[in-house]
C-alpha cells in the first residue's frame, strides 16, 4: 500500500484528534466512557505479572464461556470483538489483547508505521483491552530493509502501548526455532528485548521436510526442545519465552502405507523443501477424539517423537493422523518448568469440545490441565 503525499500525516493527525495522541495522560486516568460492563472498574486495563503466563488464542464465537478461566492469564482475540468477553475476562483477572497483523512493506515508511501503531493503540483503548499480540509471520531476509523495519515496529509498538496503556502487554509470535524457519530470519534478540515476551509457535514443525516424505508429528518433543534451546543459546532471557503447543493435529492421506508410522506422502514442496505438511490438512482435537476410537488402529504412541497417532481408512485410502493429547502436551509443559520459561499457551482454545457430553467434558478438562507443568 502506498499513501498519497501528506495522507499518512493527515491520518496520524485525525487519529490523534479522535482518540488522543501518544502524548496524552495514561489511560488509567481517563474517564471510562462507553464501558459495556456493569461494573465500570472492569473497563480499566489490568496491570502486574503472573508467576506462570498461560496465553490463550480465541478465534471467535461463544466457546469462551466454557473455557477454564482459572488456568488463563491472557486471551488474544483473533475473532470479532465481543465486549462481553472483555468484561468477563477482566472479572477473572485475565488480560485481553488485540491481534496485530500488517504487511511489512506497508509500514517501511515511518509515518505509515506510526499511523498503524496509533490506530491499534486507539482501538485497544476504545475496546478496553490490555495490549496487542503481533502476528506477522512473513518471510524476511537477514539484514534486509524489512529485517530492520520489523524490529523497529516491535520497539515502537511496545513503547507506545506501554506509555498509553500502563501495564499493557505487547507480544510477538515466532516460529518454533530462530533458525530462519519458513524464511523468517528476524532479529530475535532485539525483538525479545523490545517486547514483553515471544510466543514460540512450537507446532507446524513439518512445514519444511528435508529428509524424507513421511507423515510425522506436528510438534515432536525433541524438536520442540531443540527450538527452545536455540532461543536460549541466543542469550534470550527465558522469562521472555512462552511455549506454544497445538490443540490440533494433521490428517495425512498415504500414497503408500508400509507399516504403522511409515505413511508415504505426496510431495508438496514449500520454500525449497521437497515435502511439507501441506500434504495433509489440519484437524481439531475435538474431531480427533471423535475419530480415534473408531479408527482401524486406535491410539498408537511414537516414543521417538513422543506423540500419539492413529490410522483410519477414508475412501479406500489409508490416512495417518498425528496429534497432541494430554500426555504429549504435559511433557512439553515440563520444558517450561525445567528452563523457567515465562509460560505456556496454545493455538487455539476453540478446538476442544465444550458440549455437554461427559466424555468430551473430561477430554477437554484434561487438555486444560495439561498446560500446567507439574
Amino acid at each position: 500500500m502506498s499513501w498519497p503525499p501528506g495522507a499518512a500525516a493527515a491520518l496520524v493527525f485525525l487519529l490523534s484528534a479522535a482518540w488522543g495522541s501518544a502524548t496524552l495522560a495514561p489511560s488509567l486516568q481517563r474517564p471510562v466512557r462507553g464501558c459495556p460492563c456493569s461494573d465500570p472498574a472492569l473497563c480499566r486495563p489490568l496491570a502486574g505479572s503472573n508467576q506462570l503466563e498461560v496465553f490463550v488464542f480465541d478465534v471467535g464465537g461463544q466457546d469462551w464461556k466454557q473455557y477454564d478461566w482459572s488456568k488463563m492469564t491472557t486471551i488474544a482475540t483473533f475473532g470479532a470483538f465481543d465486549p462481553e468477553l472483555v468484561c468477563y475476562a477482566h472479572a477473572n483477572e485475565v488480560r485481553v489483547v488485540l491481534k496485530g497483523d500488517v504487511r511489512i512493506r506497508d509500514i517501511v515508511d515511518q509515518i505509515n508505521r506510526t499511523a498503524w501503531i496509533l490506530s491499534k493503540v486507539n482501538l485497544a483503548k476504545s475496546q478496553f483491552m490490555d495490549g496487542i499480540n503481533l502476528d506477522l509471520e512473513e518471510a524476511v531476509t537477514y539484514q534486509s530493509v524489512e529485517y530492520f523495519v520489523l524490529t523497529q515496529l516491535v520497539k515502537e509498538t511496545t513503547e507506545t502501548f506501554h506509555r498509553e496503556i500502563p501495564g499493557s502487554q505487547v507480544t510477538f509470535d515466532v516460529a518454533w526455532s530462530p533458525d530462519c524457519i519458513d524464511g523468517r530470519c528476524y532479529d530475535y534478540v532485539e525483538i525479545a528485548n523490545s517486547s514483553d515476551f515471544l510466543f514460540v509457535m512450537s507446532y507446524d514443525m513439518q512445514s519444511q521436510m528435508w529428509d524424507d516424505c513421511f507423515a510425522k508429528a506436528n510438534a515432536p518433543y525433541y524438536q520442540t526442545l531443540s527450538g527452545i534451546h536455540a532461543y536460549l543459546n541466543l542469550h534470550i532471557d527465558p522469562r521472555k519465552l512462552v511455549l506454544g503447543v497445538p490443540w490440533y493435529g494433521y490428517d495425512y492421506p498415504c500414497t503408500q502405507l508400509f507399516e504403522a508410522g511409515r505413511c508415504a506422502l505426496k510431495n508438496v514442496p514449500f520454500r525449497g523443501a521437497p515435502c511439507s505438511d501441506a500434504a495433509g490438512k489440519q484437524i481439531p482435537y475435538k474431531k480427533i477424539m471423535q475419530q480415534v476410537n473408531k479408527s482401524i488402529t486406535g491410539r498408537f504412541w511414537d516414543d521417538d517423537q513422543k506423540s500419539p497417532y492413529y490410522i483410519c481408512m477414508v475412501n479406500n485410502t489409508y490416512h495417518e493422523v498425528w496429534y497432541d493429547d494430554p500426555q504429549s502436551i504435559s511433557m512439553k509443559a515440563g520444558i517450561v518448568k525445567k528452563f523457567n520459561l515465562r509460560g505456556v499457551g496454545m493455538w487455539n482454545a476453540n478446538l476442544l469440545d465444550y458440549g455437554n457430553n461427559a466424555t468430551a467434558q473430561k477430554q477437554t478438562g484434561d487438555m486444560w490441565n495439561a498446560l500446567h507443568p507439574l
